[in-house]
């Protein structure tokens, strides 16, 4: 299916994105600041937390200026350029098989084996990144996610690294953590076989930093089980910036 079309080595609500409390009286955070708040090995149960690989850093972009948000927060950067942000990437642990393994590929009919390989897939990959902006603009960042969400509804065209691709819709979602503001998005593609291919972005603003989330899962796209931004993820970072 196509969504191998975007680079999955990027593994990339309502809206909540009107402001609930101003940050313009607090500092920028630096980038070190950030790389002391952001999620390390060790602080997300279930999941192996680590650098972005440099494979990943193969950004989305747009000819749709209205759009540029999405593909932005999609290629696990803030939304809008900030004074400095970091990044982590959190991946969950494999998931147990419900039996107990075959002794080799024999053992498995060809409707056993796409489902073994789904479930080997089934694992949600998390782009973790943090941005601090001076004055107002981090409010100004996160609206503009409300606002794309809005403008983008119906789709869009999209390129990685020279491969295009179409979004063909936008749809708000819940955020998991409100913060101080938030937004949430599933943006879907278009595949050559006419499955969906769904992937989830949440962005919540704590003061004048921003934390921003990107979640595919390969396995659950193939196997057309629904999921979501790690809530796990998100917890624990949200409570590190607390």
């Amino acid at each position: 299916m196509a969504v191998s079309a975007l680079s999955f080595a990027l593994v990339t609500g309502c809206s909540q994105g009107d402001a609930k409390k101003s940050g313009t009286a607090a500092k920028a955070l630096s980038a070190a600041e950030l790389k002391k708040r952001i999620i390390a090995a060790g602080e997300v149960p279930g999941y192996q937390v680590g650098p972005v690989p440099a494979a990943r850093a193969k950004p989305i972009t747009t000819d749709s200026a209205p759009c540029r948000p999405l593909v932005r927060v999609m290629s696990a950067l803030p939304p809008a350029e900030a004074v400095a942000k970091a990044d982590r990437l959190a991946m969950e642990n494999p998931k147990k098989s419900p039996s107990a393994k075959p002794t080799s590929l024999d053992d498995l009919d060809g409707k056993k084996f796409e489902e073994a390989m789904h479930r080997s897939m089934d694992r949600d990959v998390t782009t973790v990144t943090l941005a601090s902006y001076e004055g107002n603009g981090a409010e100004q960042a996160l609206a503009s996610v409300s606002a794309a969400v809005k403008d983008c509804g119906s789709g869009f065209p999209a390129q990685q690294a020279g491969t295009k691709v179409r979004f063909t819709k936008v749809a708000a979602e819940k955020a998991t953590d409100t913060g101080d503001g938030a937004a949430a998005f599933t943006a879907t593609m278009d595949s050559d076989d006419g499955d969906a291919a769904p992937v989830h972005a949440e962005v919540v603003r704590l003061g004048n930093t921003l934390s921003v989330y990107f979640t595919s899962n390969l396995g659950a796209m193939m196997g057309k089980k629904a999921y979501v931004v790690s809530p796990d993820v998100v917890k624990a970072q949200q409570a590190k910036l607390k």
